[in-house]
């Protein structure tokens, strides 16, 4: 769907949601301190996890009291429901309602979270490794921005917890493609795809098997050159790791090249 179409179902959603709620009688007749109510009553059915009733209290109060000290955290909750449904419709709309908040209110003292729940309406929307990686990288393209803008905020430890499991997305994929390659013994097209990881994400939490199949990848070259570049990927594994699948044979690899007992197949 092209971004016109996405842009256009989102505000005819949005539209015949805000119509809902304009129709809703969710505002009792005389009602002292209507903003609060509203606000009141969204908050309760949010956290019943009754969506559509959430959304039409806290539509009214933002879109009809522009001034209401409730307005911001009302934006936010709307928001909210939308990540709360976790439909792919749904995180769209959450995204729309944190852009407009960080629009509104760019130095309000939510800020932080706003971003933070936009990256997340994008983490959300992650698909398995061998799938299209657009949502993982718009994820941590919102991330990145939270950690520039906010780096004394207390949702820091969310945001790196969110960033890693980003990134280890993108390069698991990334890996994949260069294991297949490997298996098809293409190792010159493996290697860059193992060295481009550890390159842009040295950190990944997968590393291990990207340092081995990238030796293995040197290694298989046959070359004396190529077996002495690969050692020192052998040695990073042993080093940084103290368990993984690939241990052993890493053992009896570096065993081999510094001159110890053979190698196994």
């Amino acid at each position: 769907m092209s971004g016109i179409r996405v842009v256009t179902a989102l505000a005819l959603v949005a539209a015949l949601a805000g119509g809902c709620a304009a129709r809703a009688n969710t505002l009792p007749p005389g009602t002292a301190d209507a903003d609060k109510f509203l606000f009141d009553r969204g908050s309760e059915a949010a956290k019943e996890r009754k969506w559509l009733n959430a959304r039409e209290y806290l539509r009214n109060l933002v879109d009809n009291y522009p001034q209401s000290p409730f307005r911001p955290d009302a934006k936010l909750a709307l928001g909210d429901t939308y990540i709360g449904e976790k439909t792919t419709e749904s995180l769209l709309l959450g995204a729309n309602e944190f852009r407009e908040f960080l629009t509104f209110y760019p130095t309000h003292q939510r800020a932080d979270y706003a971003q933070m729940q936009l990256a997340r309406s994008f983490t959300e929307q992650m698909l398995a490794p061998e799938r299209d990686q657009s949502a993982t990288k718009d994820a941590i393209k919102e991330i990145e921005i939270f950690l520039q803008r906010f780096p004394n905020s207390a949702l820091m430890p969310e945001a790196r917890t969110l960033e890693r499991e980003a990134r280890d997305r993108l390069s698991e994929a990334s890996y994949r493609v260069g294991f297949y390659y490997f298996r098809l013994k293409w190792y010159t097209g493996a290697m860059d795809r193992f060295q481009e990881i550890l390159k842009t994400d040295p950190a990944y939490s997968n590393r291990d098997a990207v340092y081995y199949h990238l030796a293995e990848s040197l290694y298989r070259l046959g070359k004396p050159e190529n077996k002495a570049e690969a050692l020192p990927y052998y040695e990073r594994l042993l080093r940084e790791f103290e368990q993984s699948e690939f241990l052993a044979l890493t053992q009896q690899r570096v065993a081999e090249l510094k001159g110890g007992a053979p190698a196994g197949k």
